[in-house]
């Protein structure tokens, strides 16, 4: 299957192409919001700020062509890191709105001194649920780099959590939108059967 990869200029996109051949699928780069109805599953990754993000979404018309492409039954979508934050309400970090696929606010790590922010490394997503996405992922291990962490209103929406001083949500999903705060790209097998539960099992 054909995955499209949006490219704004904030996101580890060769390494999702790569990984995208590893699992036996082609990964476009995608950075012309028309080119978005030409697919059914969509990658929408992220590294950088909140606000900086959405602005260059915007600029390029992709705030739009998302919100018309997520109406589509048959499409799915996979936000990586900032990516999943994207897809809130809005961000502690910001200002501007975010998509509002699933409601929600991004919030700042309130930690103890011994826990340090970002958070950053190696560690595990509980799976909250038997969504599809976790498929054979019961015993994992994820990339994470974040400083925020996102935290719907809704809690049925929260399919994974992470320990780190508390438990905080790392992977949403509401109907065909879903988000994952870790780096699946950085996370050699276990990133690996993520991405390919993605695309072939939802």
């Amino acid at each position: 299957m054909n995955v499209a990869v949006i490219d704004y200029g904030m996101g580890n996109i060769g390494s999702i192409i790569n990984m995208m051949k590893k699992i036996g699928h082609q990964g476009t780069i995608v950075n012309n919001p028309n080119q978005l109805d030409d697919f059914d599953r969509i990658i929408l990754p992220g590294v950088g700020s909140f606000d900086n993000a959405i602005t260059k979404l915007d600029s390029l018309g992709f705030l739009e062509g998302l919100s018309r492409t997520v109406e589509r039954e048959d499409m799915k979508l996979l936000g990586i890191c900032l990516g999943m934050q994207l897809l809130a309400t809005g961000s502690e970090e910001g200002t501007m709105n975010g998509l509002n696929f699933i409601p929600g606010t991004v919030r700042k790590f309130q930690l103890s001194p011994s826990f340090k922010v970002p958070h950053m490394g190696w560690n595990v997503v509980r799976p909250n649920s038997h969504n599809p996405l976790l498929n054979g992922l019961e015993v994992n291990k994820f990339y994470f780099v974040h400083s925020y962490y996102f935290e719907p209103d809704n809690p049925e929406n929260a399919i994974g959590y992470t320990p780190y001083e508390v438990d905080f949500v790392s992977m949403v999903n509401s109907k065909n939108v879903s988000g994952a705060q870790f780096h699946p790209e950085k996370s050699h097998r276990y990133g690996m059967l993520l991405l390919k539960n993605f695309i072939e099992l939802l």
